[in-house]
């Protein structure tokens, strides 16, 4: 197979790097730190419950994208698939959102890995870490594909060992096998647990478990530059549901059986008390706080790494679809889209200095005009799905002919549509309740709401763009060949 396809994009990428990209891009804070939070919040069954309705909801988003990738599989994923599928303008507004997403992600990260750091030197300059660590991740990326792939193979090799650690240490202290008597089921029955404060309490961790689970899709954007798509992409989205099950719903049900959900440090974001520490350190285990940290850190270099690849290859992309300025679509001789890469990489770095200097408003604003473009961008997903496979249909094809084809279709990408629409409306629902609505609060938790919405009616009436009718949908068998 020629290894210079999608316009000069190498090829490069292996089954165990897209195998590990999938088994790894959603494993973060959102589950080292943010779990403990959301058994906190809603009791473990709470937790356990909004955890595996995200979970199915993940699992058809990524079927959906399974079925687009292996036949499609470009860079461009979600802006070139809702540009073909069902409109111009949309897919000019997921492409930017998703390219802002990550660039934002890639200072978030930044900032988190001074945080980490300080853990070991608390007297460091904060600017050394974050300069050292931004350096690594460009050159991981400026080197080829192939440089990004191995260090998130790595980092996610890492990540996957420690929560198959997690698991096990977990049940052998439940069986009273390891760490004193058994613990049991107890911890379910404390208070009013398991589902503590209701279907409200439950719905707030939905929102949680939702930004746990942002990065699965990046796997679509790296099918653009995998050896096999068609053989290489089903085979890595047939392991998100494992991966679902086991890394997110063992290791929740694990944390609300051996630590009861009343534990006021759970909700707590400080390493030394992560639920993962508490855990390890009931085990018997003294250098918990200190392996904990050292994970969380190839996580965030992990999230910044896939960042950078992610925010560069989808403007890459727009580049070459007319919908971003011509020189990003350039290439060096190893494939890599170096204009795109550095344009990220400053605006990532002038977002990450606006949160250390000032009071870091700016910063706050950004953060939170991102949040919610995630699962814009799912719905994005679920959409083109559902309108490619009609369009599929409506041009004689068979769904047989397809490398992977989505089960559950129509069901999953409509379910995937109403879950992801419910849990974007109610992500702040706190602020309007009581007498006052919270205004502030509304805005910046809904900000990226207007930004996408003007972002795709401002290209729809300045170039005039029209729903693609399904038999005009551009189906070209050869292009992705």
């Amino acid at each position: 197979m020629d290894t210079k396809q999608d316009s000069g994009l190498n090829r490069s990428l292996k089954a165990r790097h897209l195998t590990m990209i999938s088994l790894g891009g959603s494993i973060g804070t959102g589950l080292f730190l943010g779990s403990g939070a959301a058994i906190y919040q809603a009791g473990p069954g709470g937790a356990l419950l909004a955890y595996l309705v995200i979970g199915v909801m993940v699992y058809f988003i990524m079927t959906s994208l399974g079925e687009l990738a292996s036949f499609m599989p470009t860079s461009g994923a979600f802006s070139t698939y809702a540009t073909r599928f069902i409109d111009p303008a949309l897919g000019f507004a997921l492409g930017w959102n998703y390219w802002y997403s990550w660039a934002i992600t890639l200072a978030a990260e930044l900032s988190a890995s001074t945080l980490v750091m300080k853990f070991w030197f608390p007297h460091s300059p904060s600017w050394m870490w974050s300069g050292l660590f931004l350096l690594v991740i460009f050159l991981l990326n400026i080197l080829s594909v192939k440089g990004y792939g191995e260090g998130e193979y790595w980092f996610s090799f890492i990540k996957v060992a420690t929560i198959i650690i997690f698991i096990v240490v977990g049940t052998l202290m439940i069986f009273g096998i390891m760490g004193g008597n058994a613990i049991g089921f107890k911890n379910f029955t404390v208070g009013d647990a398991p589902f503590h404060g209701g279907a409200l309490a439950a719905l707030g961790v939905f929102i949680t478990a939702g930004f746990s689970f942002q990065g699965t899709e990046i796997v679509g954007v790296a099918a653009g530059e995998s050896e096999d798509p068609r053989k290489n992409v089903p085979k890595a989205i047939r392991s998100v549901f494992w991966r679902i099950l086991l890394f997110y719903v063992l290791a929740i049900l694990v944390i609300g059986l051996v630590i009861p959900y009343t534990t006021k440090t759970l909700q707590s974001t400080n390493i030394m008390v992560s639920p993962f520490t508490l855990v390890f350190k009931k085990a018997g285990l003294a250098f918990a706080a200190s392996l904990m940290n050292a994970v969380i850190l190839t996580a965030v270099l992990s999230a910044g790494n896939s960042s950078l690849y992610a925010s560069t290859r989808i403007l890459y992309a727009m580049a070459k679809e007319g919908q971003a300025p011509k020189f990003f679509a350039r290439l060096n001789k190893r494939g890599v889209p170096v204009a795109a890469l550095v344009a990220t990489t400053i605006v990532g770095t002038l977002a990450f200095l606006a949160s250390v200097f000032g009071d870091g408003a700016i910063y706050i604003w950004l953060l939170n005009a991102a949040g919610v473009t995630g699962f814009i961008f799912w719905l994005g997903i679920a959409a083109s799905h559902y309108r490619f496979r009609k369009a599929y249909i409506a041009q004689g094809h068979s769904v047989e002919e397809l490398p992977f084809h989505a089960k559950w279709y129509p069901f999953g990408p409509i379910f995937a549509l109403v879950v992801g629409l419910i849990v974007i409306l109610a992500q702040d629902y706190q602020a309007f309740l009581g007498g006052q609505i919270d205004w502030m609060s509304a805005l910046a938790a809904y900000l990226g709401i207007p930004l996408f919405v003007i972002m795709w009616l401002g290209y729809k009436i300045a170039k005039r763009t029209k729903v693609v009718p399904l038999k005009a949908c551009r189906i070209d068998l050869q292009e992705f060949e």
